[in-house]
């Protein structure tokens, strides 16, 4: 593909990594950042464009010659306590966020022919050990209801043409930022561990594999819909915390403590966050023909920590 991808939402490390691959293959890119100074620092190949997606329209000039919009648009989940304002603040910039870009997207002269919307796994709810494909019915929940309106606003953009495809993700990995940035020091010093039971399925996803989906759904016209942006290897939370202890060498046998982690964060935080299970498998994104990178856990935590993984005859993923 050639032409202009649009990322609203792009100083996040989904949005810079995915600028970063379609600026090297020639894709121009046009990012729409609150910070234009940060995003200058940070996508150093886009064209920048300011926009706080809860305070009014997107720039329609963002997106002229545009054949692709990626939406990554949203308030970091677990960054800060959960009260009613900092929930108001979550919905807001999904949900109202969206609407005014879909809103956008249909008033334009020429309309892009693909979006590529942010969700995620927190759409399925607390659901155990039953095993969600892209099919099972959402959950219930502050996150599974934020995540169903979320994708409904997205999905207003098919009623005028527009592919859309939904990315329900897990936990990406990458070197510096999201879930390994804020659990790595603990683990490195042998005071890791998984948190409450460990027996809760956490959904992940190596950022390599995240941003390759996003260019597979980009060149394969016949996807649509939602997709599971998640490893074909289920974990549970005991597992990862595991794997982590074996890729640096420590152990990880200490469970975090919840009185702790419910002071700090919200009792709803921690339990929809941290502690809810989703055994989500990528069902549907296998069938598009995708081929993961990092289907392991072992192997894809040591390609991001660049360590080497101690059992190098790993069996093959499955997906059951």
């Amino acid at each position: 593909m050639q032409g202009r991808i649009a990322i609203a939402g792009a100083t996040g490390s989904i949005g810079t990594a995915l600028a970063a691959s379609c600026a090297r293959d020639g894709i121009a890119v046009s990012a729409l950042v609150r910070d234009t100074a940060r995003g200058a620092e940070l996508l150093p190949s886009a064209k920048l464009y300011a926009w706080d997606a809860t305070r009014g329209s997107p720039p329609v000039e963002a997106f002229e010659g545009v054949d692709v919009v990626v939406n990554l648009i949203g308030e970091p989940l677990a960054d800060k306590r959960w009260n009613d304002a900092r929930k108001k603040q979550l919905r807001d910039s999904r949900v109202v966020g969206t609407r005014a870009l879909v809103d956008a997207l249909r008033d334009l002269p020429r309309r892009p022919r693909l979006l590529i919307s942010a969700s995620g796994c927190g759409i399925y709810g607390d659901r155990g050990g039953e095993i969600l494909t892209e099919s099972a019915q959402p959950g219930t929940g502050y996150l599974a209801e934020l995540a169903r309106d979320w994708e409904a606003e997205a999905m207003r953009a098919a009623d005028v043409g527009l592919r859309v495809v939904l990315m329900r993700s897990g936990v990406a990995l990458a070197k510096s930022s999201g879930i390994l940035r804020k659990i790595l020091p603990p683990f490195r010093l042998g005071l890791g561990g998984p948190a409450g039971s460990g027996g809760q399925w956490l959904p992940w996803i190596h950022i390599e594999d995240h941003i390759g989906l996003i260019r597979h759904v980009m060149s394969h016209e016949a996807v649509s819909g939602p997709l599971n942006f998640v490893a074909p290897e289920p974990v549970t939370n005991a597992e990862f915390a595991r794997a982590l202890g074996e890729v640096l060498g420590r152990p990880a046998v200490l469970k975090a403590p919840l009185f702790a982690l419910r002071a700090r964060f919200s009792s709803q935080l921690v339990d929809e966050v941290i502690l809810a299970s989703q055994r989500a498998m990528p069902v549907r994104t296998l069938e598009t023909g995708y081929s993961f990178r990092h289907p392991l856990l072992r192997e894809a935590l040591a390609e991001v920590l660049e360590k080497r993984p101690r059992d190098e005859t790993a069996p093959a993923a499955t997906t059951t």
